[in-house]
Parts: structure tokens; C-alpha cells; sequence
């Protein structure tokens, strides 16, 4: 008997039959929405990347374009490439949009005062006209834990980068995280107003690592794209017919002044090498050969693997629900 060599552990472990899986989700999201919530349509956050165009998408396929509403929530820390994008893919899928501008709402609640006066903590000539983000240290590989710096560019185009204090950096995150509630907080309007379910778009590797604000993008009546690793959504997406130019663009997280990958600020290796790892470590692939896979050494694996447990305990305060003495 002939016996055949398994192939090596690669990238194709995650490729979908992505018309079988958009019927799945399409149906799933039918049942959850309008049998068991009792809801008419969809309400869908559009930041002009992947995953939102992707969940906008799948809900078109579940309710049809007339039953879909995207909400863009701009504000004047955003790159005004999201927005045209945004309206880019709401174009393509024929959906009805609303603009709802929350730079106000943040103003008065203090958000910026609140960021730029911990961020003056550290820096203290930072003032209007200059612009900012928080990244990791370093290559999370290189220690194998994660340090955040703060960057600054001054209005003459110079840079600092300073290290964050552990006080800092809590209050620079809690104000930037008044952003993702306010949108939230349209976002239900807008669904109570219509009688439709919020359908949040948090990906996997975003959901199991906890890469999303409790009770802000983290708050959603479905999440029909969490299941799938993200290189996986780009294969729906393209299936979907979401336009080139987005599935194209690096992933970023649009929330600071400066432009920043979400590998600067949460994963540290990109979207292909971490759906990779975590696969690998899901599913009992020994790590020589997810290193093979990734192009990573073994220590790197190994670093990688570590990162991921360290952020499941972070996500698994993030995803649960509000507790009771009684059950």
C-alpha cells in the first residue's frame, strides 16, 4: 500500500469554502436576528476595513441591502481614508448610511482633555498641533512580554517616544476608549430606533485575544465573523465582492493622531503569522512545524504562544458578562 506523506502545516489549513460558509452565517444570522431576537435588519459600524465590510456583506446576504443600515463615526483624531472607504463598500453593497460625527460628544465628555493631560504626564510641552499613538515597546518576540511606548510628533515634524508609566498608560487607554463606547452608543440608537440588531465585527484572532473595548466594539447583539481567523475574512470578503482597495489595506486601528498598524499596538506579528500560530496552537500542531509555517524560529513560536495565553486572561474579562451573587 502507497502511503502518502501529510502535507506540511501552511497558511491553506485555513482556507474556506467561502460560498458554503456565507450560506452558514447568512442563515445563522436569519435565525438569531429575526426568529430569536425578533429584529428587522441590521445595524453595522463602517470603519472602511475588512472586518466591518465583511460583516455589512454577510448581513446584505442575510436581510437584503434594503435592511442594512451603515453608520460612519468619524471623529478628529480618524483618517479620512476610512470614511471614503466606508463609503466605498456601502456604495458597492446598496445599503442606506448615516454620518454621525462623535468628535462633540467626545469633546464634552473630556476625552481628549483627559488623553492629552496623561499624555503631558510624560511629555509635558505636548499642546495643539501635535499628534500621537501607543505602541508595544519592541518586537514582542525579542522578550517575550509587552512593554507600550508613547509616540508624539510635535507640529515641526520631530518625534519623542517615551516609555510609559504603568499609570500613563492606563489613563491615555481609558480616555481613547470613550471613542469606541460613544460609537457604540449610536449604534444602538440607531438599531433601537429601527428595530434592528447591532451585529458587531470582531474577528477571531480580535475576540480570542481580547482586542476590543468592553461595552464598546466589544458590544454587539451578534458577531457573525468571530468564529473565522482573520485571513479567512479577506477570503470572504473577496468572495463577497468587497472592493479591492479594502481588502488590500493593512489592517489599522484608526484610533490615535498617527497613523498605526494593529501590530504596533496589540499583536506584534502580522494578522497572517498570529492566524497561523493560533491555529497551530489549537489544534496540536507541534511547534517545529508551525515555525516551519511561519518563518518564526522555534523560540519565537514559543514567545508567540505565550503572548496568546497572556491575553486570554485579559479577554476573558473583557467578554464577560456582568456577574450576580446568584446564578
Amino acid at each position: 500500500m502507497n502511503v502518502v506523506a501529510p502535507l506540511p502545516f501552511s497558511l491553506a489549513a485555513l482556507r474556506l469554502d467561502a460560498e458554503a460558509e456565507t450560506r452558514r452565517i447568512a442563515a445563522a444570522l436569519r435565525e438569531q436576528v429575526l426568529q430569536r431576537f425578533r429584529k428587522r435588519g441590521a445595524v453595522v459600524g463602517l470603519s472602511g476595513g475588512i472586518d466591518s465590510s465583511a460583516t455589512a456583506a454577510l448581513c446584505v446576504e442575510a436581510f437584503g441591502a434594503k435592511r442594512v443600515l451603515g453608520i460612519f463615526m468619524p471623529e478628529k483624531d480618524s483618517d479620512p481614508e476610512s470614511l471614503r472607504l466606508g463609503k466605498l463598500v456601502a456604495e458597492k453593497l446598496g445599503i442606506s448610511t448615516v454620518t454621525e460625527d462623535i468628535h462633540g460628544v467626545l469633546a464634552a465628555s473630556g476625552c481628549y482633555a483627559r488623553r492629552d493631560a496623561a499624555i503631558r504626564s510624560v511629555v509635558p510641552e505636548y499642546g495643539p498641533g501635535w499628534t500621537c499613538k501607543v505602541v508595544l515597546d519592541e518586537d514582542m518576540r525579542a522578550r517575550g512580554y509587552n512593554l507600550s511606548t508613547l509616540v508624539v510628533g510635535a507640529p515641526d515634524g520631530t518625534q519623542q517616544r517615551k516609555r510609559l508609566p504603568h499609570d500613563a498608560y492606563l489613563a491615555i487607554i481609558a480616555a481613547a476608549n470613550m471613542k469606541q463606547r460613544t460609537r457604540k452608543q449610536m449604534e444602538y440608537y440607531h438599531a433601537d430606533r429601527l428595530n434592528y440588531a447591532v451585529a458587531g465585527t470582531p474577528n477571531r484572532l480580535e475576540y480570542d485575544q481580547g482586542f476590543f473595548v468592553k461595552n464598546g466594539d466589544g458590544a454587539a447583539d451578534v458577531k457573525p465573523i468571530a468564529h473565522l481567523y482573520k485571513t479567512q475574512v479577506y477570503q470572504l470578503a473577496e468572495h463577497l465582492g468587497v472592493p479591492a482597495e479594502i481588502r488590500q489595506r493593512p489592517p489599522t486601528t484608526d484610533t490615535w493622531s498617527m497613523p498605526q498598524s494593529q501590530e504596533e499596538y496589540y499583536f506584534s506579528v502580522d494578522h497572517r503569522t498570529m492566524d497561523l500560530c493560533l491555529y497551530a496552537l489549537e489544534n496540536g500542531v507541534p511547534a517545529p512545524d508551525a515555525a516551519a509555517a511561519c518563518g518564526l524560529s522555534l523560540a519565537d513560536v514559543e514567545a508567540v504562544w505565550k503572548d496568546i495565553a497572556a491575553k486570554r486572561k485579559v479577554a476573558a474579562y473583557l467578554g464577560a458578562p456582568p456577574l450576580t451573587v446568584d446564578a
